[in-house]
Order: C-alpha cells, then sequence, then structure tokens
C-alpha cells in the first residue's frame, strides 16, 4: 500500500507544491509580536488542511504562548501511536535587502524554492502532512497518528512545558518523528542518530563601586574588562582545549560506534575552513566532524563593558558582563556543566572581585537513539530501499531540545526525518528547499510510516 499512496503523492506534486507556496507566503515569525496576524493565519491554514483530509479533533494547545496545532487519526487498533512532529514558525527575514526576491513570495530558480521557512521546516512539516492526508484517503494509515506542530520552535519552544503539563492526553502515544531536523550531507543519503545538548551561563564581574577616571585610578584598581578577558581565556588552553577541571570527564567516552559513523562523514578542512575564512583550531586529537557533533562545547556568545560608544572614553569600568553557551556530549548533564563552570571561575577570579551569575534555566541534555532501536531500523530500511545504499548515521552539532524534552517528560524517542540539507541557508537570506527533497519526502514518508506499522507498540516504548 506504501507504494500506492507514494504514486498519488507523487501524481499530485503540483497541487502539494502549490499548497507549500500558500504555506510559505503566511509571515509565521513567532519571536516579533509584529507578525501576529501571519502566526494566526498560518495556524488557521494548517487546521483548515488537516480537518480536509480528515484528521479528526484538530484543535490548539495553548500553554500561555504561541499555540501548537494537534489532530488524531486513530483507525488502526493495536498498531503504534505515532507522534508526528513539526513546527509553523519561523525566523525573521531581516536582513531584507540580502534577498534575491522577497523572504514571503516563494520563488523557484535552478529547481530550489525560495521563500523564508521552506527549509525550516514547512517543507518537510507538510510532506508528513499530506503523506497522513493521503493515506486517509487510501483507505487507512498503517499506525495511529498525532500532530503537534508547535508554534515557537524558532524561540526555545518556551510554553512547551505547560502545554505537556497542561493537555498530557493530546500526547500520548508511543514515539515520535521529527520532520524537522534534515539531513547531514548533500551528497551522502544520512539518517540522525542523536544531537548535542545546550545549557547557558551568564555572568557579571565587578572590581569596584563604581567607573573611574583611567588617569586618575589606571594602574592601581583592577579594570573589569581585563578581568573579564582573563576570565573567558581561562577556559580554553592555546589549542581551544577545554581545561575546565572535570568539564570533558562528565561526558561518555566517544563509543567505537560513534568514532566509525564520525569517520564516514568526514569534513573536508580546507572547505570547512576556508568558506567561513578561518584558521584550523580546536582538539586536534579529534575529528572536525567529532568536534562539531559529539565533543562538549564553551562558547562565550557575547561580552561587554566599559564605553562603547563612538569616540573615546578614558574610564575605568567597575564591571563587565559575558554570556556563555555550552553544548554538551551525550550523558552531560546540564546542570553539572554549569555548576563547573561556575565553579571554575569562581575559583580563577582575582582576589577583591566579585562574580554573580544570573539564572539561566535548566538548559537541554544531549539525546541519542540507542543502537537498534526500531525507529533507527525503520529509517534506515527506507533509505536503503529509496537511496540504493545504506545511509551513514550522523549526530547534530546543534541542539533539538523537543526530542530531549519529549523522552524526559513523555517518555518517547524520537527519529528526525526531514529533508532539508545542510546549505539551505536556514535562518539566513535566500533561504531554500530543493524541489528534488519534496519528491524525495514524499516517496519516502509513506515507507517509513508503513515500515512502523510493523512494530509493536511495546517495542517502541522498550526503546
Amino acid at each position: 500500500m506504501s507504494d500506492a499512496v507514494a504514486d498519488a503523492l507523487l501524481a499530485r506534486k503540483d497541487e502539494i507544491l502549490e499548497r507549500l507556496k500558500a504555506l510559505l507566503r503566511l509571515p509565521s515569525v513567532s519571536t516579533d509580536p509584529a507578525y501576529a496576524e501571519g502566526m494566526k493565519a498560518t495556524r488557521e491554514f494548517l487546521m483548515a488542511r488537516l480537518k480536509e483530509g480528515g484528521v479528526q479533533d484538530v484543535r490548539l494547545l495553548d500553554g500561555g504562548g504561541q499555540p501548537a496545532i494537534t489532530g488524531v487519526w486513530n483507525g488502526a487498533p493495536g498498531k503504534p501511536t505515532l507522534l508526528i512532529y513539526g513546527h509553523y514558525d519561523v525566523q525573521p527575514p531581516d536582513p531584507l535587502e540580502l534577498w534575491k526576491t522577497p523572504p514571503f513570495e516563494p520563488t523557484i530558480r535552478d529547481g530550489r524554492l525560495y521563500a523564508r521557512g521552506a527549509s525550516d521546516v514547512k517543507g518537510s512539516t507538510l510532506i508528513a502532512v499530506e503523506t497522513v492526508i493521503e493515506f486517509i484517503k487510501s483507505g487507512g494509515c498503517p499506525v495511529n497518528i498525532r500532530f503537534f506542530l508547535e508554534g515557537e520552535e524558532e524561540i526555545g519552544s518556551p510554553s512547551l512545558g505547560a502545554i505537556i503539563d497542561r493537555f498530557p492526553d493530546a500526547l500520548v502515544g508511543d514515539a515520535m518523528i521529527s520532520a524537522d531536523g534534515g539531513r547531514a550531507s548533500t551528497t551522502l543519503p544520512t539518517v540522525s542518530v542523536g544531537s548535542r545538548g545546550l545549557t547557558a551561563l551568564r555572568f557579571t564581574v565587578r572590581t569596584s563601586g563604581k567607573d573611574v577616571h583611567s588617569g586618575r585610578y589606571g594602574g592601581a584598581l583592577r579594570n573589569a574588562n581585563h578581568e573579564m578577558a582573563r576570565l573567558v581565556a581561562s577556559l580554553h588552553d592555546e589549542d581551544g582545549r577545554i581545561i575546565v577541571p572535570g568539564y570533558m570527564e562528565a561526558m561518555a567516552p566517544i563509543t567505537a560506534r560513534e568514532a566509525e559513523d564520525a569517520a564516514a562523514l568526514p569534513v573536508d578542512e580546507a572547505d570547512f575552513y576556508r568558506e567561513v575564512a578561518a584558521a584550523p583550531y580546536g582538539d586536534a586529537r579529534f575529528s572536525v566532524r567529532e568536534r562539531i557533533t559529539l565533543l562538549p562545547t564553551i562558547e562565550v556568545n557575547g561580552m561587554w563593558g566599559g564605553y562603547i560608544g563612538a569616540g573615546s572614553k578614558t574610564v575605568l569600568p567597575c564591571e563587565a558582563h559575558a554570556k556563555l553557551t555550552m553544548r554538551l556530549g551525550p550523558n552531560m548533564d546540564p546542570l553539572r556543566a554549569q555548576a563547573l563552570v561556575r565553579d571554575h571561575l569562581l575559583a580563577k577570579a582575582a582576589k577583591g572581585t566579585t562574580l554573580t551569575f544570573e539564572e539561566s534555566g535548566n538548559g537541554t541534555p544531549a539525546f541519542t537513539l540507542r543502537e537498534g532501536h526500531p525507529l533507527l531500523a525503520a529509517a534506515e530500511t527506507v533509505i536503503r530501499r529509496t537511496r540504493n545504499r545504506a545511509p551513514v548515521r550522523a549526530r547534530a552539532g546543534g541542539t533539538i531540545p523537543i526530542t530531549a524534552i519529549f523522552k524526559e517528560r513523555l517518555g518517547l524517542d524520537t527519529i528526525t526525518f526531514g529533508f532539508a540539507m545542510p546549505d539551505e541557508d536556514v535562518h539566513a537570506p535566500n533561504e531554500f528547499f530543493r524541489l528534488s527533497s519534496l519528491e524525495e519526502g514524499l516517496r519516502s514518508w509513506p515507507l517509513l510510516l508503513t515500515e512502523l506499522g510493523k512494530v509493536t507498540p511495546e517495542a517502541l516504548r522498550g526503546g
């Protein structure tokens, strides 16, 4: 049946493309209140399509921010229930002057569909929606379905916890398929097996009670900017290795399989550094692929203090500030990572200075889909069939919070099965989605749902 559904989807590919264009014309920017009408229109568009396609109980889940969209199809008794995740919000289009065509007017050039949200992630989300609708039209899905289409992914999912608390019955299932999260290569077939975690730390160093004249006090008082520079420099050695005591040891050792997977998708280091006009850096004991997907990091995202206006001001600043984020390797606890960095900074602070830390939240741990999980086996079967070769297992260097949150709060494992590619300028001007990816997705999603229909609910939950 999956082949018939795929054929039917491909037969109406032009219709689906036009529907995707209509979806992309709706400016659903979650971070900016000026786009409230675009967010509302996008919700209405998706809800109408789900209802039209036979999905039941289509409604909003309001956690106090941008509501999520849900809907169900429960016509496969005894079969697993799969949550299908996507998000309908997009990044702001700025800077507008760098777009070759308007960001909310979809334009096709050279087999690519250009628009904000095309790759991240309206293209892959609509593929999932249309697949389920086609199955329903053809007599029924091989699995039970619950949609969860979020409206705050691009702003860190601030209402997600409240939605889980308020609507637990709407999120009951055996596992989740995410349309978000794409492929790691434009040439090799890949399947995602995990992502790094993320946590943050913000702090201030203070050296005296007030800013003072650099001529009158310079050389006799500590400069807060100098102290901040010294502190952040103490986090790494000259080669970029993290030297915070206990931090690297908090990560589970890289397994032989993880090293093998990283080696199967090597980074061309010359191209990697040339693309960003930078020199090689980082712990040379590990490959670039391992450094950007497996190893933890500590990065200074911003630091400031003193006078930064036009011209000069001969001031000796009394305080400086920094924002850090930490990407977390497998098994690292976000709060423990924060504590290790905080303790290190306190230990390195000069006598007579004070450090204060701002509340940064708990963060998100790394996520790993274990070897042999039915979700992974099903996805690999589909990719072998559609691409005529086994996929390379790849980890994401970024963080997909919902995977770890749903595992912790709901006990659900997730396979990411999006069709975005790494070069599609997501979050940047001229974002695009390949038309070939639309076709591949419409062929692959029916196969994936069919494969998962062969798995028992207990096997998925027991993963």
